[in-house]
């Protein structure tokens, strides 16, 4: 467990330092979108594309890996719908399904991952990405974006989008996201067995090498901005009216940092029963990979679709406070001995 905890905790203890740093007013929260830009545009591509250009293609692109986690994201965002889209609403449902369902595998997944596993876990993680990028967010966007008629809350109906059109809008988001271009690139240098050139190569190892601790220390400053300000209030949706208090938040974190996990595990162990290609160093990762705290970015998509941000953010920061010592701890139950 020790060896555990001293990979897990200086990345939280990142976090941790990003969130004081920005609640402290060092870091202004002006300087949040910039640090966002750096993470989201530069240094986690060149991090992803290292990774891709030294795994086969296999690898980035399993079909039993993609199959299972895809099946198990969807049995989660179905049971978080079911459980509170009924009190929450549809719109504000539909997020509190996509952060139960998407975990933080970009920001903070890969580096952990292959720091506590080594690089080999790279190439399941990436899958996760992928799947939670073109199929859970746009599943869950598609559905926030719906109309839906007054549900037994009292919410009132939502014209919302047709739902095609919101599917289509999602997965131009998705590929409007450089993580995916930047897996496909480096998969494409792997398969071509290309070799950049020295100075080119050293820049995007120099700019990958700085994906994690800029990453982490991001994850803080927006956890504050997130969470100190919309914590505090409650965003309204496009109808103009604000997410009731009773909306369920604990039941959603559950789900993310227990159930998840536990519903990867069941779903792996019965795909490999039935034959499917999937190692027990995969499903391993894919267990981990759902026991990290939910994607900050699900804040920032919640407050373009007028959903209730407060809640949002509450689920993000109790998720990433509490996985700290529940991804430790199941990684300790699964055997895994740290590097």
């Amino acid at each position: 467990m020790l060896a555990i905890l001293a990979v897990t905790a200086p990345f939280f203890a990142l976090i941790l330092v990003g969130y004081l740093a920005a609640r402290s007013g060092l870091l202004p929260l002006e300087a949040v979108p910039g640090l966002n830009v750096f993470v989201l545009f530069f240094a986690l591509p060149c991090m992803l594309f290292g990774f891709g250009a030294q795994l086969p293609v296999r690898e980035l692109l399993n079909p039993g890996v993609l199959a299972v986690y895809a099946v198990c994201a969807l049995a989660v965002v179905a049971l978080t719908l079911a459980l509170t889209h009924a009190r929450a609403g549809w719109r504000d449902g539909a997020f509190g399904a996509l952060v139960a369902a998407f975990p933080n595998t970009g920001f903070i997944g890969v580096p952990l991952l292959v720091a506590l596993l080594g690089p080999a876990a790279a190439g399941p993680v990436i899958n996760t990405l992928l799947v939670d990028l073109f199929v859970t967010s746009a599943l869950c966007l598609a559905v926030a974006q719906a109309p839906h008629p007054r549900d037994a809350a009292g919410h009132p109906a939502t014209a919302g989008t047709d739902p095609r059109e919101s599917l289509k809008r999602s997965l131009r988001a998705a590929l409007g996201n450089p993580q995916p271009w930047a897996i496909a690139a480096g998969g494409a240098a792997s398969a071509l067995a290309l070799t950049l050139p020295a100075p080119l190569e050293r820049v995007i190892t120099m700019l990958g090498d700085a994906a994690s601790p800029v990453a982490l220390f991001t994850i803080g400053a927006v956890l504050w901005r997130t969470g100190g300000g919309a914590v505090r209030g409650r965003s309204p949706d496009a109808a103009g009216v604000a997410g009731p208090a009773s909306a369920p938040i604990g039941a959603v974190v559950a789900v993310k940092l227990l159930l998840h996990p536990a519903l990867m595990w069941a779903a792996t162990t019965a795909a490999q029963a039935a034959g499917v290609a999937i190692s027990d160093f995969q499903a391993l990762v894919l267990v981990l990979a759902a026991a990290l705290p939910s994607a900050s970015n699900v804040s920032l998509l919640a407050a373009r679709d007028g959903a209730d941000t407060g809640r949002v953010a509450r689920i993000i920061l109790w998720t990433t406070v509490l996985a700290f010592g529940s991804f430790s701890l199941i990684a300790w139950a699964f055997g895994v001995q740290g590097r």
